[in-house]
């Protein structure tokens, strides 16, 4: 444990930090299951809807530097393709 005060309230900020992170990964996380599952079952209607509720949570994470900025684009990317992917 730190003796320095700043040093002890520095541990405190990160501890609140990685537990809002954590917070934010899984709900991503789970936006991106529901949306897969809406794929796969062809609902096209909603999952474009969910699609733009995602694109928007993933870019609020990488702002907020949960995810990185290409980690962010690869999944847009890939959930996009398989949305249009739909639609043949």
């Amino acid at each position: 444990m730190a003796n320095i005060k700043s040093a002890k309230k520095r541990i405190l900020q990160n501890q609140r930090k990685s537990e809002i992170n954590k917070f934010r990964k899984s709900r991503i996380r789970s936006s991106i299951k529901n949306l897969s599952n809406l794929i796969v079952n062809k609902k096209k209607d909603d999952s474009r809807s969910k699609f733009l509720v995602l694109e928007s949570e993933l870019s609020k994470a990488v702002s907020k530097g949960v995810y990185k900025r290409n980690t962010a684009s690869r999944i847009i990317s890939r959930l996009s393709q398989k949305i249009k992917s739909l639609s043949k």
